[in-house]
Parts: structure tokens; sequence; C-alpha cells
């Protein structure tokens, strides 16, 4: 949702970061149709436009170039002053904004965010999950989630998960009719998913024993880019998949799935959430920060 009292400048700042109206009205919590209409009502306040706007692309102008480059430290400081004038509220409320992979997003959900929104119903946390790492700050988010090795050195990081690792899998029948791999090489004679990552890219399955990495470019039937359609294509039979061993781990435990290559599939960094020091947080904020450090929670 928009800051309460900056919405014009909050408006001009998210569509010149977003470089959309539909983007930037989401981050917002608002329709387009509103937002456009904030931008409307500053560029008739100021006597001229602040964006350039066709069916396909939104630009700044020059004049609205000059206006976010000056505007945009003095939204930030007065944000800062409200925020310190709300960290000294004793209930924690209002939202928090976190950036988060898919993956991840689901291995916390119930543990920590759940818990946290259970305990403090006066907090709303807004998700938003995708592949690609973003800059927290210039996005707006006051948090990230992601694997301790990805996390940007200037950032402040808590370890939010267990041990994690990679899991391969299929179902019962498929190994009963193609045997088991025991070597990752072996997949090459087998039907394997395969993963396009965010960037279009495709994804070599990675192993590692005695300090040795091994990547293979497996060969199969489908390509799928979502966890959740990996999962239903294997318990299909269609072939051996590659996960993180928690989105199957129920799977595994109930025999719908069979785990091999476990040898080679070692320890991964721990999840963590991180973010920018900060001076005068918010109550919601460190109430969320404490739960995370927290080994009890």
């Amino acid at each position: 949702m928009p800051k309460h009292g900056l919405i014009e400048f909050d408006a001009v700042l998210a569509i010149a970061r977003r470089g959309s109206f539909r983007a930037a009205a989401l981050e917002l919590g608002l329709s387009t149709t509103a937002l456009s209409n904030v931008i409307g009502k500053l560029e008739r306040q100021l006597g001229v436009r602040l964006f350039n706007r066709t069916t396909r692309s939104v630009s700044l102008t020059d004049a609205g170039r000059n206006f976010v480059d000056h505007v945009g430290p003095a939204v930030q400081t007065l944000h800062d002053a409200m925020g310190a004038a709300r960290s000294q509220q004793e209930t924690p409320s209002g939202t928090l904004r976190i950036n988060a992979f898919a993956t991840g997003a689901r291995e916390v959900l119930g543990p920590l965010l759940l818990k946290f929104l259970r305990r403090y119903p006066q907090v709303h946390i807004d998700l938003v999950t995708e592949g690609r790492i973003v800059d927290i700050v210039a996005e707006g988010f006051d948090l990230g989630l992601r694997s301790a090795d990805l996390v940007p050195s200037d950032m402040i990081a808590i370890p939010v998960s267990p041990p994690r690792s990679f899991a391969v899998v299929a179902s019962p029948a498929y190994f009963e009719a193609n045997g088991k791999p025991r070597v990752p090489t072996e997949l090459l004679r087998h039907s394997c998913l395969r993963i396009r990552l965010p960037n279009g890219a495709l994804h070599r399955w990675q192993f590692e024993k005695d300090g040795q990495p091994v990547q293979i470019d497996v060969q199969g039937p489908i390509t799928l880019d979502e966890a959740s359609l990996s999962r239903i294509t294997v318990l299909n039979h269609v072939g051996i998949g590659y996960f993180m061993e928690s989105d199957v781990r129920e799977d595994i435990e109930a025999g719908r799935l069979v785990r091999v290559l476990e040898d080679w599939t070692p320890s991964l960094a721990p999840l963590c959430l991180y973010y920018p020091s900060r001076r005068n947080p918010s109550a919601a904020f460190k109430a969320l920060i404490g739960m995370a450090r927290s080994p009890a929670r």
C-alpha cells in the first residue's frame, strides 16, 4: 500500500522504478486507474508532464527525470522520519514487504511467517516471489529471503532454515521399469525432467562427492520452470526429477517418491532473511527479526 501522506511522490517513484503503470499500481496496492488519476492530478498541479505514455511503454520526460532526482532522496528522508515515529508504537502493525524465491518462501511460510501473523494479527505481510535476485532497497522491500551464499555482502543476514539439500527422485513405478541410477552420469540413459531457470537458460543438475563437483545436462521429454509442475510430472511416472528436498519431503516419507543419489547431494547453505542496516525500525519489523533470531520461535 502507498505510505501515508506521500502518495503522489510514491506513485512517481514507483512508476519510474518499475517502468510500468500496471506494475507500480500492483506495488502500491492501487488500481491502474487510481494511479493514473494521482499522476494526472500531480502533473496538473506542476504544470508539466512527468511521463511520456504510449500503449506499449512509459518513460520519464526531462522534467520527470529532474523531479525524480530531486524528490527521491527527500521522500526517503520523510519515510525514515515517519518510520521513526511509528517505531515508538508498542503493538506491531502495518505492512512488511518481503522478496523471496518460491522454494524458499514455501520453506519459511509455515514455520516463521504464518506463525508470526498469528502472534501479531495487526501486521500484514506482502510476500513477493520471483526467480531473479533484486535490490530490495531499490525495489521497496523491507526484507529479502535467499540462500546465504546469495545475500549481498552489505546486508545483515539471519539464518532461518535447517540444513537444506537437493533431492533426485522418481516414482517407484518408474524405477521398477527402468532401474535406479547409481552415479550421476547414469542419468544420461534415463528420462529426466529438464529445468528452465528464470533467465531462460536450462539448468544442469549439480552434484558433488568427496569434494568433486559434477554437472549433468540431462535429457527428457519435458522442460518445466516450476517445482509444483515437476512434482506432478514425476508422480505420474514420466521420469526423474531434481528438487529442493523440502518440496518433495512428504512424498518421500509417504513412499510416493523414491530418492536416489543422496550421497551425491550434500548440504547447501541455509536460507537467510536479510535487510540493510536501518535506524528506527518499525515495531513489526523488530518483532519479525526477533522471531527469526529466536531458536524456539
